[in-house]
């Protein structure tokens, strides 16, 4: 008895520990990437993980974090913020060992299951490249980590299962309140997960575990499963912005979205065509015959699994339910802001994906055992094969993630038609000075979706630095009459104007952008220099002073608080602001030459 522990603990460490190194070597060229798409909200940008107070702030002020209330995942990247600052690969390698144990834990719940290839499917599981996106994009952390935390809390619970009967009752119970704990660790890393309970009512029907027991935890479950699914949509909305015509959709439409995206993942397992960051936005049209054949062909396979349970048993009829219950939130009936861009998404399929690789892997293990012994050797070579040319293809899919430039190239030689990869090029462009090319994408992006503020805000900030003015103002109203409230067009126009030398008109929007968004250092920053170049000092120091106080290491702001003093005569304090100014920016030619007139009055008195 003792040896054969011995050898089940055995090979249980050697199953893991080759599951690990599977991943890493998988996903070990995302350790050379950099930061993309909204990482830098996430970390590099994200005030609250910079001090103690902030990690207060992530559990109890709804909006101090980017798009949602996530407290578990902003409060890891709290602690890698202290560990190695902005530095990327510190966050890439936690990515890439977090899925590394999920697939691990997936192998262990697989087990716990009595499912055939437990082993290979959480293989499959790690290696797969529609896995990618959730691993090398920074962000998508909250995935992982709840992944880490649904699976475990699945595992406690499984393995709680068989010794129930012959346990004290409170140890039963707290064996409940730690798996029902790691539940709500799951959602509270993403909602998404909030499925998770009706995962388990069908795990227990499958079972024929369907007793007090498991109703109790259900209840407990749902009951935080509506609470943290009722913010998240509310977030969703007001907070993230998933509101307006991109989301103006019928029941009938969304059910359309829904049919074809149940089948969007399944074939993507299948066979993972050329995997795109953001896929083309279906057009869906509730008069078009052949989109119905979507959700009435997945209707069709769960009446037919479902009337041939009994021959086949209920375990295919389980695994696509559970499959359809885990994509459930992000099936389109809920109203999401990434699909503003698109309705499908790799990262999507995280957890969804695992009830289809698990079935197709037990269907496969199920016949080798009659096709003998040369049957054996060629499903052994045949899962190696596999296993290696997933890999292989998950390494080359991490590369995109390189950095953002790479990323929107990629994107665009699969989705030309991608308005959001235009701007955001155009955005990479402009910030090299490449002018031209950044207006070539903005005007591609303006062309592809007309009805894109942010495009014309971008466009119209371009043709003004090449000195389109009459050209940029056109866009800046259209991208105003697009969306009032757009602080940042506001400004923008602001600085277009007092090119121009229409101060008036210039602080006008300037203090419009202020009013919509208080919070706004740039603007308050820009309505106090040209409150400043008016002589009204004092209105232009309470500007520019709010503007540190929102963003103390506002290097411009502190030559302009400078040269305020300097107005006032205070050449103690205008040195002070000027000095700091130079030591967040060295290169600041406007600071350096007000100092020196300063410390050099005889050189001519500030102006």
């Amino acid at each position: 008895m003792t040896e054969h522990r011995f050898s089940n603990r055995t090979n249980a460490g050697l199953g893991a520990a080759l599951l690990i190194i599977l991943t890493l070597a998988a996903y070990a060229p995302a350790l050379g990437g950099g930061f993309v798409f909204d990482d830098n909200e996430y970390v590099t940008d994200n005030v609250p993980l910079r001090t103690l107070t902030g990690l207060g702030r992530i559990w109890f002020e709804l909006g101090a974090t980017p798009h949602q209330y996530y407290p578990l995942t902003f409060s890891s990247f709290w602690l890698e913020y202290h560990l190695w600052g902005s530095h990327p690969l510190g966050y890439h390698l936690v990515n890439i060992l977090l899925h590394a144990v999920n697939a691990v834990l997936l192998w262990r719940v697989l087990r716990h299951l009595r499912l055939p290839g437990a082993w290979m499917a959480a293989a499959i599981f790690a290696v797969h490249p529609i896995q990618v996106e959730s691993v090398a994009w920074v962000a998508e952390r909250k995935n992982l980590l709840s992944g880490f935390f649904a699976f475990a809390a699945f595992l406690v619970y499984l393995r709680d299962t068989p010794a129930r009967s012959v346990r004290p009752a409170r140890q039963n119970r707290r064996t409940e309140i730690a798996a029902v704990a790691l539940f709500i660790a799951a959602m509270l890393s993403k909602t998404v997960t909030c499925t998770l309970p009706a995962v388990l009512l069908l795990l227990a029907w499958w079972k024929d575990r369907l007793d007090r027991r498991t109703v109790r935890v259900v209840v407990l479950l749902f009951a935080a499963s509506v609470l943290t699914a009722a913010l998240t949509v509310w977030m969703e909305r007001h907070h993230v912005g998933a509101e307006g015509e991109q989301w103006a959709l019928s029941f009938v439409e969304r059910a359309l979205i829904a049919g074809r995206a149940l089948w969007f993942y399944p074939s993507t397992l299948l066979w993972p065509r050329p995997l795109a960051f953001m896929y083309p936005r279906w057009t869906i049209d509730t008069r078009s015959w052949w989109q119905y054949l979507f959700p009435g062909g997945a209707a069709a396979v769960l009446l037919v699994l479902w009337l041939a349970r009994q021959r086949l048993g209920k375990g295919p009829l389980i695994s696509t339910l559970c499959y359809a219950v885990l994509l459930a939130p992000v099936l389109g009936f809920f109203d999401l802001y990434f699909m503003r861009y698109a309705f499908v998404a790799d990262h999507f399929a995280y957890l969804p994906s695992v009830p289809l690789i698990a079935l197709a892997v037990a269907a496969g293990a199920a016949l080798v055992p009659r096709t003998g012994h040369v049957g054996k050797l060629i499903a052994s070579s045949t899962c190696a094969a596999l296993l290696f040319t997933l890999a292989a293809l998950s390494a080359r899919q991490c590369r995109i993630y390189h950095d953002l430039r790479t990323l929107w190239m990629d994107t665009l030689a699969k989705n030309p038609e991608c308005w959001a990869a235009h701007n955001n090029l155009g955005i990479i462009f402009a910030n090299d000075g490449n002018l031209k090319n950044a207006i070539t994408h903005y005007e591609a992006a303006v062309r592809l979706r007309p009805q894109h503020a942010e495009a014309h805000n971008n466009l119209a900030v371009a043709l003004a630095q090449q000195g389109r003015t009459e050209e940029a103002m056109a866009h800046f109203e259209q991208a105003l009459r697009l969306k009032p409230n757009y602080p940042e067009a506001h400004n923008n126009l602001g600085n277009t104007l007092q090119m121009q030398g229409r101060l008036d008109d210039a602080i006008v929007h300037y203090a419009e952008a202020v009013r919509q968004q208080p919070r706004y250092a740039d603007a308050q920053d820009n309505l106090g220099t040209a409150l400043l170049a008016q002589g009204k000092v004092g209105e232009a120091m309470a500007h520019i002073e709010e503007a540190l106080r929102i963003w103390p290491d506002f290097a411009l702001a502190h030559t302009n608080l400078g040269a305020a003093f300097a107005r006032q005569g205070n050449v103690g304090r205008a040195a002070a602001e000027l000095q700091a100014a130079l030591r967040l920016n060295p290169d600041d030619a406007d600071a350096r030459r007000l100092l020196e007139r300063l410390q050099h009055p005889q050189n001519g008195a500030p102006q």
